[in-house]
């Protein structure tokens, strides 16, 4: 972990705060502390949901620092590419619930962090951009394969072609948030859905998030045999099993995540 980015653990969810202000922009320690941080939370049975958001009141994040990239360094720019990659895949592969609390001005990867998460919710006063044609870049940490999945080849081309920026409501019609609250509340909401996770297996939700996923890159056919080995498979864990029972005997269950 470093100062930039802060963890906290309200029961079986982790609250993952970006803190470089002004604007919680990512750098190669932060981005490398992400990846580690979720591959910890991965191993750790009690956490089900991870919430990420951002520091302050304006800025969920504003992405990369440009001064890193101002002298053309390729090696440098090699290297940021991969740091942000494998961090926000790692995100996107978290085993649980993943949910992005979008605080503020959501620019380039400080978007694409969101975008790795399952679930978007953002405030009214929040506003969501790739820019990066615009200094003569592009989208290199899933954006372009992640925005185009949410919404579409049609918008994911007016956002990265043409510098489109997008306000919260837009950005919920479209699809690229699921949820709009006002000013100040997108982490409460978060939190209560993360809360909601609770009443589901831990096991379960692996499986079906990875299902689910599967439709990016595989066919309906290749993931519909898949869907009903993994649905056998459960029945080799417990969750199954006290799952099942506690419905029957009309009682909350009690997960042990195995």
């Amino acid at each position: 972990m470093t100062a930039q980015l802060k963890l906290e653990k309200q029961g079986h969810t982790a609250v993952v705060t970006m803190s470089n202000p002004p604007a919680n922009t990512w750098t190669k320690d932060t981005l490398t502390a992400l990846k580690n941080l979720v591959i910890e939370l991965n191993a750790d049975k009690e956490i089900y949901s991870l919430v990420i958001t951002g520091e302050g009141e304006k800025f969920f994040s504003a992405g990369a620092d440009l001064n890193v990239f101002a002298d053309g360094d390729k090696g440098v720019a090699a290297d940021m590419s991969r740091v942000f990659g494998e961090a926000f895949e790692t995100l996107s592969d978290f085993r649980g619930v993943s949910i992005a609390a979008i605080n503020g001005f959501a620019m380039g990867g400080g978007l694409e962090v969101a975008l790795a998460c399952d679930i978007r919710i953002a405030e009214a006063q929040a506003q969501m951009a790739l820019p990066e044609a615009k200094v003569g870049l592009l989208p290199c940490a899933g954006g372009t394969q992640n925005l185009s999945w949410l919404v579409g080849e049609g918008w994911a081309k007016r956002m990265i072609l043409c510098g489109e920026r997008l306000k919260a409501d837009k950005a919920q019609q479209i699809g690229l948030v699921e949820e709009v609250v006002e000013q100040g509340k997108a982490l409460e909401a978060a939190l209560e859905l993360a809360k909601k996770v609770e009443d589901q297996s831990p096991v379960a939700v692996t499986a079906c998030k990875a299902l689910i996923q599967k439709g990016r890159s595989g066919t309906i056919n290749s993931a519909l045999p898949l869907e009903r080995e993994l649905f056998v498979t459960l029945f080799d864990t417990q969750d199954q099993k006290e799952g099942v029972n506690a419905f029957l005997e009309k009682r909350k269950a009690n997960w042990v995540n195995g």
